[in-house]
């Protein structure tokens, strides 16, 4: 890797760590926070629960019905997608999700009567990301891609009808 190929992934994982959906998840997850439990603790232990390491990965069985921790966690993840790109691009987001008892579904994004996200859901048991700058990064990376479609269909998105 060259010195300047090494400075971009850096600025990239710097951008990813103070990154608008890195911040809107954080903001979430502690508005879920009723009891004060995690008030003490830094974004990234808050951020913890996504975090699903190969190991534990494998030792969730392939067939099996998702926890309900782990749908709350799916829908805060894309929830959090969702209130980035509004607050981006300043159109209400919305998040709709369908998922089967046996973890399969599919999670739309809309923005006026555009559709900024459009994604197949499988083997929902097992979300969760590698790491905390994982998690961020696959975040910052569908926010982007949403707030792209919303400017290049901007007459769609921006339709009040």
């Amino acid at each position: 890797m060259t010195e300047a190929t090494l400075a971009d992934a850096t600025e990239q994982t710097d951008e990813v760590k103070s990154g608008l959906y890195r911040n809107s998840l954080i903001a979430l997850m502690r508005a879920h926070d009723t009891y004060g439990v995690w008030s003490k603790k830094s974004d990234d232990e808050v951020l913890a629960s996504f975090v699903l390491t190969k190991e534990k990965r494998r030792s969730i069985p392939i067939i099996g019905d998702p926890d309900e921790k782990v749908l709350w966690r799916l829908e805060i993840f894309y929830t959090a997608v969702a209130y980035a790109i509004n607050r981006e691009s300043r159109l209400d987001a919305t998040p709709i999700m369908k998922i089967s008892g046996e973890g399969f579904g599919r999670v739309l994004i809309t923005a006026g009567r555009l559709v900024v996200l459009n994604r197949t859901l499988r083997d929902v048991h097992r979300f969760g990301f590698e790491s905390v700058d994982a998690l961020a990064a696959v975040g910052q990376a569908l926010v982007a891609d949403g707030v792209g479609i919303i400017n290049r269909f901007s007459d769609v998105a921006h339709c009040d009808d």
